[in-house]
């Protein structure tokens, strides 16, 4: 990591002493704020996350004294690498997150910087309100953000910018000033007052060159908005005293003012809306259609390329959103485009909506006015920069040129242009665009580690910039200068403007130490591909290439994998889905995915340095603690639009560093041997339970094991298999072959659901073969055992291997989604002896035994009835399994028998997570995750409403935080089965 001034670090330490939030200087926290979501890297000073808006101010005050540089950052969802500097990062994201005021009537609130556009939607949503600007990060993306940059998204064309929804803005200027920017504010605060004075005089004596230079499209982030301030004069007749400011500080990128709150303005949300997706065989065609469709009066119109779409079939996520899609028969889908449609009335959008199908055909156009499936299609949109880092190969799509703004009907011409400049250059790009505002995101693929590649992202770079300057557009459209594009102002702009920009700047921060570097001073134009993350310091940084336990081909190989991340921070959410739950739950940035991510690829490739690890890479003891707060959820590798795999790495790496230190922790060892404790506490299960429930015995556990002494204990039970039986003999002799793979926690702490799911297949005409299985690796791949892992799948894979070749074996069924998971996923990955086609045979032909049932419906040689149930079915999905099949994989057949009265909780992870939830130093934080969603909604179920969870984690975390009984789905299905 670069060096940093020792003189420097030591004032930023002295910090903790001046605010009440949080300080952090260690070299593993400056490394997780030292990217955003571009290609740069630059490490902080150190980073403040204040404890409110007020303390912010006093970190700014203590910056000022000591003359130390300052970046605002929020959700760090930057694009241009403007979150990036050699500065002291206050991160405003965790605990600046109130609405302050709201007045319905007025249609205005008042936030604080660290709220997200979508957490505020949210809220809002019930007064049928908005906050407009919907960036496809609104997720994540903060309200300060989105000052900053001038966000925008998909319905600007109505809405326009954040500069359009500002009413006014609460700062604090670098001098400790604290000024609120609005109309009339220079009439009344004398701070404003002098602003204000000093930013018309400036506009004023540039007046021709702001006309002549600045474009004039919806979209543009380039620079500071002089424009908007000589709009504002030409509107008032000149008249200062009714300058309002406020438009200024967006887009400015933290370089005039610290953002302590807003007022914003809201929109009434529409009351009917409606999509047509239309499917194009060319690309060229799809951009020509953008004009005419202007015409129809949409609220948006989007473009996605065929790269894109099919980076969407490969992520386990966005799979299924691409089945939303135009599919016309016999034809090659090249470019889609998103047509939304708003009206006050229903009928009003369908005739929008038919107007499309009548101009395009039925063939190439889907429509829907359906919310749900509204959400998905727009889903697959806003993944469309992050889909495109799991590009297999060394060149990566760049983001250095990828927010051009020309005028709509000039977009074709751009694209064209765009195209031969790329082609020229010997490589391809990727093409998506908010295209009713001419915004075209392109993306080149381009190496940073090839000097050749470097030279052509220049070359790239110059020419593009001119290119939308001559078609009257602007090489920022939304996502800002930053480091990607500062050095291309002048050329735009021209020198007399450059000057205008910095005497802004000195007007509003006259020492300047707001995200120094940007907008005003850029470098020369090389400077856009150094500072990046493969040669932060200009010396290229490179993964070592381990002997690895897991396969990585699927990711094109270890050093992709590790890389992977972009840090689009799509895991720096607070509802819906299960990415990430540790983070939802502190919302601290070293508990995201994406935090862990780059904790893992700093450390693996020594840029935390190796002194306190006996000079190993894979033992950095920062890293793993951030991993120690990593559930192994497995969300991140299908919510993340990238695919990292960060329960994957994490294994990798505990192994790794096990292997080089030579020794396994006494917990890991506990914790990844389930099976052998199981399997020896059946043998005496009364006397195993006897003593779990004695004080001393959980003293001990806690004291040398970690294991949490508020923790139950999963009672034993009198194996499965010495329960099991003979064969029914009802059944034909020639009935289909079904194996049960009795995982270890179905064999002997739960066999009445290998029981129960014995009855339940027998009644659809199976006979049941039962397999002794472990957790199938489960526990030894959580905590990094996978030398044993690698063995248990080998032996097991190796016993069944004559079942496995059988193929009048209808199916193999397991009952416990995490040790399906194994099955499915790691075991594909491991690297085991086993041929990797017997795996995978395995791997095809094995289910969750509803899933199963479902699979086959057409299928089965018996239907058996069931009876009703009382009230609600409240079914919760395991992580792996939402993660990897969707919760649907047991919902479709209980929907299917039980109809709507099975209702699938949205409640993310229920924390437990296997041996997560039992230790001592993670009980609080898997209660809290628990908290968040599931357990509420479980308090809340009606005595007669059953609550189905197919994972044992999850059915222990129900009865441990709120006392009640969670059954398996089959469970279920064998206590009604027959039931009149």
């Amino acid at each position: 990591m670069t060096p940093i001034d020792t003189t420097q670090q030591e004032l930023v330490r002295k910090l903790v002493n001046a605010v009440e939030g949080e300080v952090r200087f260690g070299e593993h926290d400056r490394g997780l704020y030292a990217t955003d979501a571009s290609i740069y890297q630059q490490t902080p000073l150190g980073v403040v996350v204040p404890a409110s808006p007020e303390d912010a101010v006093r970190a700014v005050a203590f910056c000022r004294e000591h003359r130390l540089p300052m970046l605002p950052r929020g959700g760090g969802t930057s694009l241009a690498g403007q979150c990036t500097a050699e500065a002291v990062v206050i991160d405003v994201s965790a605990s600046c997150c109130e609405v302050l005021e709201l007045d319905t009537v007025r249609r205005r609130c008042r936030v604080e910087p660290g709220i997200t556009i979508d957490d505020l939607n949210d809220l809002l949503r019930p007064a049928g309100l908005c906050f407009a600007p919907d960036p496809s990060t609104a997720r994540q993306a903060n309200v300060g953000g989105a000052i900053g940059n001038n966000a925008a998204g998909v319905h600007s064309i109505l809405y326009g910018r954040t500069s359009e929804n500002v009413a006014g803005i609460d700062a604090c200027l670098s001098t400790g000033e604290r000024v609120r920017l609005e109309a009339g504010a220079a009439a009344r605060d004398p701070v404003a007052a002098r602003l204000t004075e000093r930013v018309v005089d400036v506009v004023r004596r540039h007046e021709r060159p702001i006309r002549e230079r600045f474009p004039r499209t919806l979209r543009r982030s380039a620079g500071y908005q002089l424009d908007v301030i000589l709009d504002q004069l030409d509107r008032s007749g000149g008249r200062a005293e009714s300058v309002d400011l406020s438009p200024l500080l967006c887009g400015s990128e933290g370089t005039l003012a610290f953002t302590l709150g807003a007022e914003l303005i809201l929109r009434q949300t529409p009351r009917a809306r409606g999509l047509a997706v239309i499917a194009f065989d060319d690309l060229d065609r799809a951009i020509d259609a953008v004009v005419p469709l202007l015409e129809l009066g949409p609220a948006g119109v989007e473009l996605l390329d065929d790269l894109i779409i099919e980076l969407a079939r490969g992520n386990i996520e966005q799979r299924r959103n691409v089945e939303l899609l135009p599919a016309p028969a016999g034809a090659s889908v090249r470019a889609v485009l998103y047509v939304e449609f708003f009206g006050s009335e229903a009928p009003e959008v369908e005739a929008s909506l038919e107007a499309v199908r009548q101009a395009f055909g039925d063939a190439w156009v889907q429509t829907t006015t359906d919310g749900r499936e509204m959400a998905r299609a727009w889903a697959l949109r806003k993944a469309g920069e992050p889909l495109l880092h799991a590009i297999p190969g060394h060149r990566k799509p760049l983001g250095f040129v990828e927010d051009n703004a020309v005028p709509p009907e000039r977009l074709g011409a751009f694209v064209r242009g765009f195209r031969s400049i790329v082609e020229r250059e010997g490589t391809r790009a990727s093409f998506y665009a908010h295209a009713s505002v001419g915004v075209l995101h392109v993306r080149p693929l381009l190496d940073l580690r090839s000097t050749e590649d470097r030279a052509a992202m220049h070359r790239i770079a110059e020419a593009v910039a001119e290119l939308a300057r001559s078609l009257g557009g602007v090489m920022s459209g939304e996502h800002g200068d930053g480091k990607a594009r500062g050095p291309l102002l002048e050329a735009h702009f021209g020198p007399e403007l450059m000057e205008a920009f910095g005497e802004v700047k000195r007007a509003f921060d006259p020492l300047g130490l707001l995200n120094p570097g940007n907008i005003v001073a850029p470098r020369e134009l090389e400077s856009i591909s150094s500072g990046v993350r493969v040669n932060p310091s200009g010396a290229p940084v490179a993964v070592p290439v381990p002997d690895t336990y897991f396969d990585y081909s699927d990711q094109t190989d270890f050093a992709h994998a590790v890389e992977m991340c972009n840090g689009a921070g799509v895991c720096r959410k607070k509802a819906g889905g299960t990415m990430c739950p540790s983070y939802m739950a502190l919302l601290d940035e070293r508990h995201s995915t994406r935090g862990r991510g780059n904790a893992l690829r700093l450390a693996i490739t020594g840029q935390l340095g190796t002194g306190a690890a006996g000079g190993s890479v894979w033992r950095d003891p920062d890293t793993l603690e951030t991993l120690e707060l990593c559930l192994s959820c497995k969300a991140c590798k299908a919510e993340c639009p990238s695919n990292v795999d960060v329960a994957r790495l994490k294994s990798e790496y505990l192994a790794q560093g096990y292997r080089d230190a030579g020794r396994v922790p006494l917990q890991a060892r506990a914790f990844g041997r389930v099976h052998r404790i199981n399997r020896l506490a059946s043998l005496a299960p009364g006397v195993a339970n006897w003593l779990n429930g004695l004080g001393a015995v959980k003293a001990w556990n806690e004291r040398v094991l970690g294991v949490d002494r508020r923790r139950s204990i999963p009672r034993y039970a009198r194996p499965l298999r010495k329960r099991w039986g003979a064969d029914a003999r009802w059944l034909d002799r020639d009935a289909p072959v079904v194996v049960l793979l009795a995982d270890t926690f179905t064999m002997h702490n739960e066999p009445e659901i290998g029981l129960a799911a014995r009855r339940v297949l027998e009644a659809f005409g199976y006979r049941v073969r039962l397999e002794s299985a472990t957790d199938m690796g489960r526990a030894p791949i959580s905590v990094g055992l996978l030398d044993e892992a690698i063995a248990d799948a080998d032996r097991q894979l190796g016993r069944w291997g004559g079942l496995i070749a059988d193929g009048a074996i209808a199916g193999f069924v397991v009952c416990e989604p995490s040790c399906l998971s194994a099955i499915k996923d790691d075991w594909l990955s491991l690297r085991c002896r086993t041929p990797l086609d017997v795996r995978r045979r395995l791997a095809e032909r094995s289910y969750l035994v509803e899933q199963f049932l479902e699979a086959r419906w057409d299928d089965h040689p018996r239907r058996p009835e069931f009876g009703p149930v009382p009230g609600r079915l409240l079914l919760h999905g395991h992580c792996h399994q939402k993660a990897l099949w969707g919760a649907e994989s047991s919902a479709a057949l209980l929907c299917r028998l039980f109809g709507d009265r099975v209702e699938v909780l949205d409640a993310g992870c229920c924390g437990m997570a296997g041996s997560f939830g039992y230790a001592s130093d993670r009980y609080e934080l898997s209660m809290a995750i628990g908290e968040l969603a599931l357990l509420p909604a479980v308090r809340r179920a009606g005595q007669d409403d059953v609550v189905v969870a197919p994972g044992t984690s999850c059915r222990h975390q129900i009865h441990d935080g709120t006392g009640r009984t969670a059954v398996h789905p089959v469970e279920l299905l064998g206590s009604v089965l027959g039931a009149k």
